[in-house]
């Protein structure tokens, strides 16, 4: 489904969205540099100045809090070799389950915000990583000084709705799956210059609907320095989701028995927090996906449900209306504060049967009754992309 807010350059594609949401999307779209319009994905929710779930097309212009504080945040899945029979035949020797499988995993890769690798020489591929990371630190002069630690951040998984999870589709085929951002040295980069915007609006006494609208001008130094410090971030993301792929698959070789190049067949790396230079409308843009993937026609994405609920392989159909882009997930119904209140751990142990998890009070506002049926979001989704796999978890990590 699509519809045109009227008064406003705002499509929306989302059956189930409230007020708020809407409210946002609005003050997004006023801003004047906005062309041609803004698209509202199937999953759109509230967030800290834009909504999330919300694709924004700029002219000269790019809003650092719209990017958001994980920027370069996004999905990567990767085919196994394995099938379910291959697994349930392992679950059944000694040493099979799949709790024993989780702790290697959580033991190979750091969870929980601030949580980082005590050791950079665990895995032989995490160096090359770090020295193409300093090189382009240092060739696009990104100053790193805020993070010294963030060489130790690589491979780490972090908090909230991060996730790592073992997957089988409906051919018997086992995956690898997890979402992750750019970590606590994202994070700096994106309040650094937040906090710039903002700071610069305000001399200028530019009038904003909301002060997270805040934005940097194209042609200006601020600008030049924000996008390469921007992608210098969504590159830590990329190699950081592909660096915990890489170790989650020497766990899994070693629970199966074979030798790690044994594991994987190929994979699919997205992001879904980003700004990127794109063709709208017919004008040069800069594209900023904030919880939204690319979805030009024949580009793989990712969508996940919830930590209980199905998660898809999608090909994009390059609507010119969702500007190129598809939902990123289920999306929120509920908040963070509000799951807590509505559910229990008991709740929480029900909507999990079957899948392998950390227990716990801590995850309870990831319960999958808190975020929208996925089922829905894929249906309002059908005319940006096409479901290529569909599958489900069998165990599932998260940070707290």
């Amino acid at each position: 489904m699509m519809e045109r807010i009227e008064g406003y350059k705002l499509v929306n594609f989302a059956s189930q969205l409230d007020a708020a949401t809407i409210e946002q999307a609005k003050q997004t779209a006023s801003m004047p540099f906005v062309y041609p319009h803004v698209a509202l994905m199937p999953d759109a929710h509230s967030g800290k100045g834009s909504a999330v779930g919300t694709v924004i097309p700029t002219v000269g212009a790019v809003i650092p809090a719209a990017v958001g504080v994980d920027i370069g945040c996004g999905m990567i899945a990767a085919l196994t070799r394995f099938t379910e029979d291959d697994m349930r035949e392992r679950r059944q020797r000694p040493g099979g389950e799949l709790a024993r499988l989780r702790v290697s995993i959580e033991s190979a890769i750091p969870l929980s915000p601030g949580n980082y690798n005590k050791s950079l020489t665990r895995f032989g591929f995490t160096a090359g990583r770090l020295d193409e990371l300093q090189h382009l630190a240092d060739e696009q002069r990104v100053d790193l000084r805020h993070s010294p630690h963030w060489r130790q951040q690589l491979g780490s998984l972090g908090g909230g709705n991060h996730f790592i999870e073992l997957c089988v589709d409906t051919r018997s085929r086992v995956w690898m799956f997890l979402h992750s951002g750019s970590r606590g040295v994202g994070n700096k980069i994106a309040q650094k210059h937040i906090t710039r915007a903002q700071r610069l609006c305000k001399q200028r006494r530019i009038a904003l609907p909301n002060r997270e609208l805040a934005y940097l001008s194209e042609g200006t130094g601020e600008f030049a320095e924000y996008l390469r410090e921007l992608q210098w971030a969504q590159r830590f993301a990329l190699r950081n989701r592909e660096e915990m792929m890489d170790r989650f698959a020497v766990v899994l070789a070693h629970y199966m028995g074979v030798d790690p190049g044994r594991v994987e067949v190929e994979r699919v790396n997205t992001h879904h927090n980003y700004t990127t230079p794109e063709r709208h409308g017919g004008k040069d843009v800069w594209l900023t996906r904030k919880g939204a993937i690319d979805a030009h026609a024949g580009k793989l994405g990712l969508i996940p449900g919830s930590m209980g609920a199905e998660s898809y392989i999608v090909r994009g159909k390059g609507s010119a209306a969702g500007l190129c882009s598809a939902p990123h997930g289920a999306g929120r119904r509920y908040s963070r504060t509000k799951a807590k209140a509505l559910f229990t751990v008991d709740d929480l142990a029900q909507q999990m049967r079957g899948i392998e998890y950390r227990h716990g009070e801590q995850w309870i506002d990831e319960i999958p009754s808190c975020y929208k049926p996925i089922d829905v979001v894929l249906a309002d989704a059908a005319d940006l992309v096409e479901v290529v796999t569909e599958m489900h978890q069998v165990l599932n990590v998260k940070g707290t």
